[in-house]
């Protein structure tokens, strides 16, 4: 008996060690394609390098807004996939006269970065000084942040100024997720990368929009809706019945950012 503990003791031990060394592997998921404007539907839309604050170039997509009064939207997307994949959210804005950028991470697009919390901050805080240097005030810059982005814009947006936030598919914290995940396993206490937007969400100065599906398996919804509780007003949040993590725009919400936004930047 004392040698089958000791076995599964030892198989237990092996497992988190194998966890802890590919956490990173877990989280993060790059692809070395660069993607080109015109193939997915945003020809409009000019390829562009955003300098990081540690010397990388990172792979970006830029239109400046129709108008002056018009908004600019920073795009923070998830870990897997490229910008291209958000195209199409970024057709709804483009439309409506929005600015856009959307911004690859160091990890994608031959950018020769790796995957870290630290890293991905750098490259959102790179969004956001690209922006400001194409001359769009900081209270005309939208921070918009997808699943694994929305931490990264909760910490940029809870630093500088913004004109509003939109967070799709957010978390409290990454390590709950893991947690949920990996509940056979102490994982909030091992995770290197841990985006912990619950301690910043208090600190944003702007109007909040959190948008999240009710069926979503990837991120549960209990942790979007304590996130909302511990933001500040001014304050809005829609739950889509039946949504999942990745499909939100099949059920419009398109419609609910367009609408807050044009409420926020209202004359």
């Amino acid at each position: 008996m004392p040698g089958i503990i000791g076995w599964i003791v030892g198989g237990y031990i092996g497992i988190l060690l194998l966890l802890f060394a590919a956490q990173r592997s877990l989280m993060y998921h790059p692809t070395k394609e660069i993607p080109d404007p015109a193939k997915f539907g945003v020809p409009e839309m000019q390829t562009v390098k955003i300098p990081t604050g540690d010397g990388l170039a990172l792979h970006g997509w830029w239109r400046a807004p129709a108008q002056d009064d018009r908004p600019t939207i920073v795009y923070m997307h998830g870990n897997a996939g490229h910008i291209g994949d958000r195209a199409f959210k970024a057709r709804h804005f483009l439309d409506a006269g929005y600015g856009v950028l959307l911004v690859s991470y160091r990890y994608n697009a031959g950018t020769g970065g790796k995957p870290s919390e630290d890293g991905v901050y750098a490259d959102g805080r790179a969004g956001y000084g690209y922006a400001i240097a194409q001359g769009i005030s900081a209270d005309r810059i939208v921070m918009y942040g997808e699943s694994l982005g929305s931490g990264v814009v909760t910490k940029i947006a809870s630093e500088n100024p913004v004109g509003a936030v939109v967070l799709e598919s957010p978390y409290s914290r990454i390590t709950d997720v893991a947690q949920i995940h990996y509940w056979y396993t102490p994982a909030k206490y091992i995770l290197l990368d841990r985006f912990d937007s619950m301690s910043r969400i208090a600190k944003l100065d702007a109007p909040l929009l959190i948008l999240h599906g009710d069926a979503d398996a990837m991120i549960p919804v209990r942790l979007a809706r304590q996130l909302f509780g511990a933001a500040v007003e001014p304050k809005e949040a829609h739950f889509v019945p039946g949504g999942a993590h990745a499909d939100l725009y099949d059920f419009g919400i398109d419609r609910v950012i367009l609408e807050f936004l044009n409420r926020r930047f209202a004359g």
